[in-house]
């Protein structure tokens, strides 16, 4: 193994999990994570323990680092303080440059955590003080993050574990004297300030300067003296429910009800703020607190197809605006509300914030099944999978984990990241027991498409129909505005569903047992996709036109599909779910 990271802990609850996440999104992997905790009171240990660290018992940094080294299976050993955060590629470039120059120890530069313009001058200075002293007198601190080799740190006999305070830079000089020691120019690692807030410009300035004093001086200085304590003690009027923002595509509604399930869930034990466009914004503020209207992108349908010239221009001219509004208001509620994870269900503006403010994210979904599953798909559907593979790589970029619902199971690319769950469905679609009445459910995302009507009054069957926003009988159709009780009553008892190839109502339908007729939206690749799979399983068909021979012959082999429904099994929500509060613990305080 290459290299160990070391971090002496204790009560870090609140800051452990950045460094941690900053570790894990390191593109270098040949580590190990060893935590050396002092006996903390609060949630350290199980934060480090859900994230498949090494936990060792610890004591004062000196003893915890000591520890750690004793076990470490590393070439190098990098010691950490536990409320730094690494900054993107920082292990791969330390230890680049510790090689190239031949050192035997050495530090990096940090930038502080903070917006405040006296704190990054402060921290400049700190960076031009040490390189210039680095070939007077090599000292520093665990915040600079320490890099030396296993070896060297066994023949210094390690840190020395009678000093409380400044054993940081005896170390540094006992290993300096026996090798080389620099100031690393490239990687850079981020400091928390909460000592400066906490403490105070001057006061700290006092205590640093009496100890840098007593350092050249050769002289040695206790914590008692400075009044330095290590570690934090528990803060008990810091809220002990993890702060989570969930954001939800306002395209369709798949993606509404989806969340409303999972935030149902959630809100029991999280704070949550909400965040979502158009009609998921409508559904979803209507059922909870604290949601909050973004700006979205919107697909243009014409004809049951998709116009992708008119997507992209109405896109284009609203992007602007869109931006420019979402981020401010993403923003502004993150600073005050300060989540430690975000949740996105396929929407776009939570993934900027998550790489803006270093907040952790997971991704919930059916769309990443095109990316990162391996679909097989007839060759006349590439250009469309093509372009689909595009957006939904845009939409959502490197999130901690990809949670993927889907009722059909590909096998995953990459299932470090990746895991598949059953569909996740409301209650009341658990809850509704499954008939089977003379009326097939109609379900037309499109106004105007008065093909649908021709063909089904040709058909010997009753219909009953959503989407056409209106309340009327004609002949054997029975149109019905969208109302949810009335929709689940009518879906409970229904013989089959005919519908375009949205991923939720199949979802339900393949739950209640229903067969489906899926005509998707032409260009609409995740509902071609769903639409395929359907037919595959035996579930139901699926057909690009809707004409009256496929009714028919959809209608003739009801019995058929209603038999491969037979071996459907799902048991609620209760994997995807209990695996979300897995993450949750992991990625939160």
């Amino acid at each position: 193994m290459k290299l160990s990271i070391i971090i002496p802990t204790y009560n870090e609850e609140e800051y452990l999990p950045k460094l941690l996440y900053s570790i894990k999104e390191q593109e270098f992997k040949d580590y190990e994570i060893i935590i050396a905790d002092a006996g903390s009171t609060d949630s350290t240990k199980e934060i480090a323990k859900l994230s498949c660290t090494k936990v060792i018992n610890g004591g004062l940094p000196a003893v915890g680092r000591n520890n750690g080294a004793k076990i470490a299976e590393g070439e190098y050993l990098l010691f950490l303080d536990s409320d730094v955060v690494l900054s993107a590629g920082y292990l791969e470039s330390a230890i680049e440059e510790f090689e190239e120059k031949e050192l035997g120890i050495a530090i990096t530069q940090i930038i502080p955590l903070s917006d405040s313009n006296v704190d990054k001058v402060l921290h400049k200075f700190a960076n031009f003080f040490m390189k210039r002293a680095e070939s007077i007198k090599p000292h520093g601190a665990g915040c600079y993050g320490i890099l030396t080799t296993k070896i060297l740190h066994e023949k210094a006999k390690g840190f020395d574990e009678e000093l409380d305070f400044g054993e940081d830079s005896d170390y540094i000089e006992r290993i300096a004297k026996i090798s080389t020691f620099k100031v690393l120019r490239n990687p850079r690692l981020l400091v928390s300030t909460r000592r400066l807030e906490k403490e105070g410009l001057k006061d700290l300035a006092f205590k640093y300067t009496k100890s840098t004093i007593y350092d050249f001086r050769g002289k040695k200085i206790s914590a008692e003296d400075l009044d330095y304590k290590f570690g934090h003690e528990k803060n008990d009027n810091f809220s002990s429910k993890p702060r989570i923002i969930y954001a939800a595509c306002g395209e369709g509604m798949g993606h509404a009800i989806r969340t409303s399930v999972v935030l149902k869930h959630l809100k029991q034990e999280n704070d949550v703020v909400v965040f979502a466009s158009s009609r998921a914004f409508e559904y979803l503020s209507g059922k909870f607190d604290n949601v909050y209207e973004i700006y979205g992108f919107n697909t243009v349908y014409e004809d049951n197809a998709v116009n992708d010239k008119k997507t992209f221009i109405k896109a284009m001219k609203n992007l602007p605006r869109d931006v420019k509004d979402n981020i401010k208001l993403l923003y502004n509620i993150a600073n005050e509300f300060k989540p430690e994870l975000i949740i996105s269900d396929f929407e776009f503006y939570s993934n900027i914030l998550s790489k803006i403010i270093r907040v952790p994210m997971i991704s919930i979904d059916n769309m990443h099944v095109i990316t990162h599953c391996k679909i097989d798909v007839p060759r006349k559907y590439s250009r469309d999978k093509l372009k689909a593979e595009g957006v939904v790589r845009s939409f959502i970029m490197l999130p901690q984990k990809y949670l993927i619902t889907s009722y059909f199971y590909p096998e995953i690319k990459n299932p470090d990241k990746v895991s598949i769950f059953p569909p996740i469905l409301r209650n009341e679609i658990l809850n509704l027991e499954s008939l089977k009445e003379d009326h097939v459910l109609v379900y037309q995302t499109s106004t105007s498409n008065s093909k649908l009507i021709e063909v089904l009054k040709k058909v010997d069957e009753n219909f009953i129909i959503y989407g056409f926003d209106c309340e009327k009988v004609d002949e054997n159709l029975i149109f019905r505005e969208f109302n949810e009780d009335q929709f689940f009553k009518d879906l409970g008892t229904c013989k089959a569903v005919l519908a375009n190839g949205g991923f939720t109502l199949i979802s339900e339908s393949i739950y209640l047992k229903k067969p489906v007729l899926s005509i998707p939206v032409k260009g609409q690749f995740e509902q071609i996709l769903n639409a395929i799979y359907l037919e595959r399983l035996g579930y139901g068909e699926f057909h690009e036109e809707l004409e009256l021979d496929v009714v028919e012959q959809f209608l003739n082999k009801l019995d058929t599909y209603s038999e491969s429904l037979k071996s459907y099994k799902q048991d609620g929500n209760k994997a995807i779910l209990k695996e979300l509060d897995h993450l949750i613990k992991i990625y939160s305080k």
